[in-house]
């Protein structure tokens, strides 16, 4: 009886330290399983941000006394850092109706000075060789140049000459100026002609001894009809003397 009793104690105190041993193994995986949880939810994601954190996939051995080890995959975060200089093509800052307006105004305010000379003071110093530099030509025409880029697609050519004669069509130009960057560089491209055009008429009536102020006055917003007013006053002046 005696021994019986030592080995029924002694079984225990086996099974005691197995289910012991087992408890701690439990209860280690169990916070083990509770912080990666923890640091998943914990995670965020940002969808507009320019460097979202990746994920990869990482495999964790587990041990248990059933299965033995084992490894199972899970996820590894990984963050980039803050200061990592990327290379890509942005979007751009403006849009195209942006674009469109900001050049309409610029263009317009660009050329009302050298107006304003040629009527104010057309005789000045400053206001002939403000007419001879180049600069707002080039400015305009390098405006031109980019809006016309920017509003040019693959059907421009064809709506520009949709006639079978390859002629300009009406109903195609009106349906290619449905676009505002269209319109603005045709704003530009007129404003650089009407410039060049009241340019002409100012030296000529400088060389000529005509009066241009009302002539130049019209170039701006009606070109051909300040051509046509330059012509009959140059006419009408010398058929006076």
């Amino acid at each position: 009886m005696a021994s019986f009793s030592c080995l029924c104690s002694s079984s225990l105190f086996v099974k005691n330290d197995d289910l012991r041993l087992t408890n701690r193994l439990l209860e280690a995986c169990f916070r083990k399983d509770q912080l990666t949880t923890c640091a998943l939810k914990s995670f965020k994601t940002d969808p507009f941000s320019r460097h979202p954190p990746s994920i990869k996939t990482k495999s964790r051995t587990e041990w248990s006394f059933k299965g033995g080890s084992r490894a199972i995959p899970g996820p590894t975060i990984h963050k980039f850092a803050r200061n990592r200089k990327s290379c890509g093509v942005y979007a751009s800052w403006f849009t195209n109706p942006q674009i469109a307006s900001g050049a309409f105004t610029l263009g317009t305010a660009a050329v009302l000075p050298y107006y304003t000379l040629m009527v104010v003071a057309p005789k000045s110093e400053l206001t002939k060789k403000s007419i001879e530099s180049g600069i707002p030509y080039v400015t305009l025409g390098l405006l031109y140049g980019y809006l016309l880029y920017l509003s040019w697609t693959p059907d421009t050519m064809r709506l520009m000459f949709a006639s079978q004669y390859w002629l300009p069509e009406l109903s195609g130009i009106a349906k290619m100026f449905s676009s505002e960057m269209t319109l603005a560089s045709a704003w530009i491209h007129l404003l650089a002609v009407d410039l060049f055009a009241a340019r002409q008429v100012y030296h000529d009536g400088l060389e000529n001894k005509v009066e241009t102020r009302h002539s130049i006055s019209l170039c701006l917003l009606f070109c051909p009809i300040g051509i046509i007013s330059h012509v009959v006053t140059k006419a009408l002046t010398k058929s006076s003397k």
